[in-house]
């Protein structure tokens, strides 16, 4: 088997002379080199048949172009993808627990390829995997678990850059059927800002579901309830929140948490107890000009833990000393009283208004404001005498007019003048006088004539006549009738 021909790979060819040189006399293999033709290069002896060399033989060229190229440097590793966020527990049985949870902020460059839950029993440290291969999903059933065990429980974003820093639920979950999941139920008027006075009793019942008995949990700014001041009751159906007087240090916002196993629901109570404002500050009398009075205020250091709503001004007279409202609910700072009696003398005061009511004190004026009478002389203005005598104009004239046989038509003018002229209708310079067939009206000076169902031989000239002891004045129109 060493007599035969070695076989040579074609892509590792390599020129003759640089073969000759590793094949010394006494290598077995040298009898075979004539069996290659003399214009294609000797082969190249392979690893395998050639012998180590027994002596410091020089390094032969040919292996050099042999040997494997030099590695490329590395490009640096990429970071892995960031935790899971939002771990939470969906559901309970008597041998299994689900969990949700979101994606992680940061995937990384090479992408997400799953995630990997990982359970722990309570007072233990070995952390096993839950599932065997990374999967997508956000959502994942841990099955076969003991019922009454506590596990904690923590799911890792896997890629091809590493796993993340696990997300780890806060608390173990135990492991026991849950009925019905924890489920507040809030009163519609407790969604909103829950408004008492000081003094009044806080009173609060919030139902909720859940089985097994869920675990009631109160707090304010992540701090357990006073209990001295505020008492709590809680039923399988309910929670009792009450406090016998309320005070303004109780309002804020109390937490509410109902839990099981893990499984919790949470809702916010925003409570406000309010009292009425102090009086305004700095109230100022402006000015006084005739009849009116300009004052002004500042707004009062503590409005009682709610809206100031606006300013309720009263008035007082030095004769009668009793106190008279003449402004409310003014939103402003500022304000003019007018209509006041000239020659009385005036005190003001000022309350402010938030939702509670009034302010118990007033801002009061340091100073009166005397209205002072003013004389006056009225002098009537003369008005000239003007003569209103005047003749008969006519201001809008007769047109001529078209109508049809059988239909009724009005003739219209307007005339001026004084004293009040007598209107004459006149029909081709006749008179018309008391005929059935005419209606002749005057009023406000437009004078008409109705012509009630004329016929052909009603046509002509139709003349109006005004006169009065100043002159007289006529228009003229034509009639035809088809």
């Amino acid at each position: 088997p060493k007599n035969e021909p070695v076989p040579t790979p074609k892509e590792e060819s390599a020129p003759a002379p640089a073969a000759e040189e590793p094949l010394a006399p006494e290598q077995p293999l040298a009898v075979e080199q004539p069996t290659a033709p003399a214009d294609e290069p000797a082969p190249v002896p392979t690893a395998e048949v050639t012998p180590a060399p027994e002596e410091d033989s020089p390094t032969p060229p040919a292996e050099p172009q042999a040997a494997t190229p030099e590695p490329k440097p590395e490009k640096p590793k990429a970071e892995p993808p960031s935790s899971p966020l939002s771990l939470a527990v969906e559901e309970v049985s008597e041998n299994s627990v689900t969990l949700t949870w979101k994606a992680p902020e940061q995937t990384g460059r090479s992408g997400l390829d799953g995630y990997v839950v990982e359970i722990c029993k309570d007072g233990s440290t070995d952390w096993t995997a839950a599932n065997e291969e990374p999967f997508l999903s956000t959502r994942y059933t841990i099955q076969d678990l003991g019922s009454g065990d506590k596990i904690h429980v923590r799911v890792k974003a896997v890629s091809a850059s590493g796993a993340s820093v696990p997300a780890t639920l806060g608390q173990p979950v135990l492991i026991r059927e849950i009925l019905q999941l924890p489920r507040i139920r809030m009163p519609r008027h407790l969604r909103q800002t829950y408004v008492r006075r000081v003094g009044d009793a806080v009173n609060m019942m919030i139902p909720f579901q859940g089985k097994p008995k869920p675990e009631v949990i109160w707090t304010k700014g992540d701090q357990p309830l006073d209990t001295s001041r505020i008492n709590i009751r809680n039923t399988e159906r309910d929670t009792v929140f009450y406090i016998r007087e309320a005070q303004r240090s109780d309002s804020g916002k109390y937490e509410l948490a109902v839990r099981i196993n893990g499984a919790e629901d949470k809702a916010t109570l925003d409570i406000r107890v309010i009292e009425p404002p102090g009086p305004p500050q700095n109230l100022k009398l402006v000015d006084v000009w005739g009849f009116n009075v300009a004052l002004e205020w500042t707004p009062p250091v503590d409005n009682g833990n709610s809206e100031i709503k606006g300013y309720t001004v009263q008035k007082s007279d030095k004769k009668s000393g009793k106190w008279f409202t003449a402004l409310e609910r003014c939103t402003r700072t500022s304000c003019t009283i007018s209509d006041l009696i000239i020659g009385n003398t005036y005190a003001f005061r000022v309350f402010a208004e938030n939702a509670c009511g009034l302010s118990e004190k007033a801002a009061v004026t340091s100073g009166v404001a005397h209205i002072k009478k003013t004389k006056t002389s009225y002098q009537p203005e003369k008005i000239p005498q003007r003569d209103m005598m005047e003749p008969p104009k006519f201001t809008q004239p007769l047109t001529d007019r078209t109508t049809t046989r059988g239909y009724s038509t009005h003739l219209f003018c307007c005339v001026r003048g004084f004293p009040q002229p007598k209107i004459i209708w006149m029909k081709n310079q006749m008179e018309i006088r008391e005929d059935p067939k005419y209606i002749a009206m005057i009023e406000q000076g437009v004078c008409s004539l109705e012509i009630r169902k004329p016929n052909p031989f009603d046509g002509g000239i139709y003349t109006c006549k005004a006169v009065n002891p100043l002159g007289e004045a006529s228009v003229d129109c034509k009639l035809d009738v088809k």
